[in-house]
């Protein structure tokens, strides 16, 4: 696993807005979750990234997960009382959470929608985020893979 130069320009350059600079921890938990694109807690971010770089501990992931949202290059995903899980999709996307799994899919969504669901506001607000999450059931899908776009 190694990040392409695209997403490692990307890396540096959010680092450097956030006035950080990039490290070889911050650049494989990125490439983890770029490699991953499950929705992984940050104990499976650990367990992975321990595998191509044995010497990281669970706080540094911790860490690196923090600075990693905190600059815009992941959202954390929370339901309910459950663990905090991290996605790399930064495009305008929902999740579907299926009950029976577990498991947190991305669910496209056309660009009208975003524009329907800002005409839904009372004038003179805007959205800087939009969350959306589905609750459910995977049926005709394999359950034992999750599925992304």
């Amino acid at each position: 696993m190694a990040l392409t130069e695209i997403a490692k320009d990307r890396l540096n350059h959010e680092l450097e807005h956030c006035g950080l600079r990039p490290t070889k921890q911050r650049e494989h938990v990125f490439d983890v979750l770029l490699t991953w694109r499950d929705h992984p807690t940050a104990d499976e971010v650990y367990a992975r990234a321990k595998e191509g770089m044995p010497s990281i501990s669970l706080a540094t992931v911790y860490n690196c997960l923090e600075t990693l949202t905190e600059c815009g290059l992941i959202k954390a995903v929370n339901y309910k009382r459950e663990s905090t899980r991290y996605c790399p999709n930064l495009t305008f996307h929902a999740h579907f959470r299926d009950r029976k799994t577990g498991h947190i899919h991305d669910v496209e969504l056309p660009d009208q929608l975003t524009k329907e669901l800002n005409d839904l506001l009372p004038e003179g607000f805007s959205v800087d985020m939009i969350e959306l999450n589905f609750y459910g059931k995977a049926e005709g899908v394999s359950a034992n893979r999750p599925h992304s776009h």
